[in-house]
């Protein structure tokens, strides 16, 4: 299944690095990224799409944890 993630991260170094580790490791292939800086010039939104065949609802609640990820949906695409 496809799965469209929208983030809202901190712009912190190495954030989007640690988001794609952890699609990656809960077994969720990236496809896609895009994103941009909010106005404020401290936070991005980051859209993603990823492939995999587990529950989306065990990415979502780790990407959650992350220190840099402030809000985090997880729809299918």
């Amino acid at each position: 299944m496809r799965y469209r993630l929208d983030l809202t991260l901190r712009r912190a170094e190495g954030a989007l690095a640690r988001v794609l580790g952890t699609a990656e490791r809960r077994g969720f292939q990236p496809l896609s990224v895009d994103g941009e800086a909010h106005d404020d010039g401290d936070r991005w939104h980051l859209r993603m799409t990823v492939e995999g065949t587990r529950e989306p609802e065990g990415l979502q609640q780790q990407l959650a944890k992350l220190y840099d990820c402030l809000a985090v949906d997880v729809r299918e695409a």
